[in-house]
């Protein structure tokens, strides 16, 4: 049967409507990778239906008896809206992945038996031994259409580049020439296509069509402080139809607006990198059965993510590029008229979208220590690495899975090696993308300012040659948000704000082997306190103008603290206060005489600094932050009750660890900390 008469029955299958037709470009694109077996890639707006060219192509292959698709795919949200898809064209399909690991032998050997029509995985899967050794080489020998799914994700100039998607490569050069792969995404510009086209293949069928959206009607408003934008957020979304999603950057963003808008009647959920798999299924499927009416959200609930209800997305804070923003605001609308995308922008956008710009790569000396250390050591964990380097947890992890990508370093189980291959810093290809981040910051100010249509100019950062003003943003059709928000709500989201206790915990143990002179477990400090956040609203931009101004102590810092005191309690409370020794001059000195004065109790200078050390934010990992404070202070005068401890930025609390250590060492009684600030990133 000709795919012309066979494709129109399964997609009205796929959609449930009985007269659906292909959008233009749709047909062509199966006909490229089923009849064709071509290489391909599908560059279209979110909603046009790319996940029914790949599923409704599976079909027919399947049909002819071709083997199984394998879709690569980068979320697990992503996964679970694609199989639920795959049972209306009657599809034996699965997925791969860290959360069915129960599942998988029985979903290995449907592979090997050609059970299985469609497997999904994500692209770490790729570096699995198991798979590797025991899936891939009959999966992918057998393999009827590799489809990799984000596909901008494998370049370099794609705003979510995922160093393990560099895999693929070798996979696409491993398959058999009629083997079929088809690429998709809605967030492709010129750069990104040519770079995927060198990695796929220079004969690649490009279908691209418009990134028009218009069911979507784009705003963006102007509110500087964070507790301005939730009271707008309280007001507001109850208003907006349908379900929604509010994106914050980050973790701790998303959690505090979650909490702010479930406090003011509003039916919301937080969703994270952090949310456990259970939690992420219950959130999806309550905004999917009108169960909740907003899900706060990272971009963990971004790439793919299908839900008809969603009617409006709210961006808390400003991402660092059109092409994100593009992507994400389009989970809104895809099955509605109308929709409504606003973008809240605030003083912090800026200083967290540097820091993902910062924090993208890892320097040039760092990579150099780490594959030294490979090279003379061999064999090396993390934790050894930790030891040597002066490199985050988390951009180690970065670090090495590029290195591995790329063939510098290898790994047997927890253990790095440093292989034989020549490896050269990539430096011009590294800068250049940050010059390219860069400039992406930049467009997305300037899409903040401009004056003219909101949907052409995210049209034209995209590279769409149709890009032409919409008719309905606020800058087309006027302005739809432009009410007063109420005073009252801004001051009790500002209360809720301060409310919301800042622990410091106590550091449970030595991360590496040192010498630190106490036993860290058995003079543990309490729980503490910090008094905000750096840079928030209030308090936190009082620290900020006092560290950067270096002077006196203002009054409304020491009011803070005893509000703090009272509202804390600490048990037993502290019968006298101490400092840790700064380099910043003397308003630690005169904040802990101040409050000591107030709480009328005795102030001592407990601890004096007896050698230099760096500053702890220079410190990436609990490593080296604990080594930095090792041996940095001495108890010159102790007391015997409970102490608070005062320190003005915490962030690693290694220092608050030791020198607590220390002091109850020397006699004091149970010391809580009190700092002015919590670091942004601790």
């Amino acid at each position: 049967m000709d795919i012309a008469t066979e494709a129109p029955s399964h997609l009205r299958a796929l959609t449930g409507v009985a007269e659906a037709e292909f959008r233009p470009g749709q047909l062509d694109a199966i006909r490229s990778v089923v009849e064709g077996r071509r290489r391909a890639l599908v560059v279209q707006r979110t909603g046009w239906g790319k996940s029914a060219v790949y599923l409704i192509s599976t079909r027919l292959l399947r049909d002819r008896g071709v083997g199984p698709t394998v879709i690569v795919s980068p979320l697990l949200a992503l996964m679970r809206n694609q199989l639920q898809m795959t049972d209306r064209l009657g599809l034996a399909a699965h997925t791969v992945n860290s959360t069915n690991a129960d599942e998988w032998e029985t979903i290995f050997a449907d592979i090997a038996a050609d059970r299985l029509d469609l497997l999904l995985i994500s692209p770490e899967r790729l570096n699995n031994p198991v798979f590797l050794s025991d899936v891939a080489p009959h999966l992918f020998g057998s393999i009827g259409l590799l489809v990799i799914d984000e596909v901008h994700c494998i370049s370099d100039w794609g705003h979510d580049f995922r160093p393990d998607y560099r895999r693929i490569r070798d996979v696409v050069a491993a398959l058999a020439p009629e083997s079929p792969v088809l690429g998709t995404t809605a967030t492709a510009n010129d750069r990104v296509v040519a770079d995927v086209r060198e990695q796929l293949g220079d004969e690649l069928d490009v279908f691209r069509g418009t990134l028009e959206r218009q069911s979507l009607s784009l705003h963006v408003l102007a509110i500087p402080s964070q507790p301005e934008r939730m009271a707008w957020l309280a007001e507001n979304v109850p208003r907006l139809p349908g379900a929604g999603i509010v994106y914050c950057l980050t973790i701790h963003d998303a959690e505090a607006v979650g909490e702010w808008l479930t406090s003011v009647g509003v039916r919301a959920a937080a969703y994270t990198g952090t949310t456990p798999h259970d939690r992420r299924l219950e959130i999806e499927q309550s905004l999917s059965e009108g169960d909740l009416d907003v899900v706060v959200a990272t971009s963990a609930l971004a790439m793919g993510y299908d839900n008809p209800r969603i009617e409006f997305v709210v961006h808390y804070q400003t991402p660092g590029s059109p092409i994100s923003y593009y992507q994400q605001v389009g989970r809104a609308g895809r099955a509605v008229e109308a929709s409504v995308g606003v973008l809240l922008t605030g003083w912090e956008d800026r200083d967290i979208q540097d820091w993902f710009i910062e924090t993208a790569f890892p320097s040039e000396p760092d990579t150099a220590r780490v594959l030294a250390a490979l090279e003379e050591g061999g064999g090396l964990s993390l934790r050894d690495l930790e030891q040597i380097v002066n490199v985050r947890r988390s951009r180690l992890e970065s670090m090495l899975k590029i290195l591995e990508v790329e063939g510098a370093v290898h790994r047997v189980g927890s253990q790095w090696s440093r292989s034989s291959k020549e490896w050269a810093y990539p430096s011009a290809r590294i800068d250049a993308v940050t010059a390219h981040r860069r400039a992406e910051q930049d467009a997305m100010a300037a899409y903040i300012s401009t004056d003219g249509c909101l949907m052409e100019f995210l049209r034209r950062q995209l590279d769409d040659p149709g890009a032409a003003p919409c008719g309905r943003c606020a800058n087309c059709a006027g302005p739809r948000f432009d009410g007063a928000i109420d005073p009252s709500l801004v001051e009790r989201a500002l209360g809720q704000m301060r409310s919301k206790p800042l622990l410091i915990e106590p550091r449970r143990q030595l991360p590496c082997p040192l010498e630190i002179g106490v036993d860290l477990k058995a003079n543990r400090h309490e729980v503490g306190r910090s008094l905000a956040r750096w840079g928030d609203p209030g308090v936190g931009q009082m620290v900020e103008r006092t560290l950067y101004a270096n002077t006196s102590v203002p009054e409304p810092l020491v009011e803070a603290a005893l509000s703090l005191l009272r509202l804390w309690s600490p048990s037993p409370a502290p019968t006298w206060v101490t400092w840790v020794p700064t380099t910043k001059g003397d308003m630690l000195v005169e904040f802990a005489h101040t409050l000591a004065e107030r709480l009328g109790v005795p102030v001592v200078g407990a601890l004096e600094r007896v050698r230099p050390a760096r500053p702890q934010h220079e410190m990436a990992n609990s490593c080296q932050q604990a080594r930095n404070v090792a041996g940095a202070f001495a108890v010159v005068d102790v007391r015997p009750g409970p102490v608070l401890l005062i320190d003005d930025l915490v962030d690693s609390r290694w220092t608050l660890a030791v020198a607590a250590a220390q002091l109850r060492s020397a006699g004091s009684g149970p010391v809580f900390p009190l700092a002015w600030a919590e670091a942004f990133g601790t």
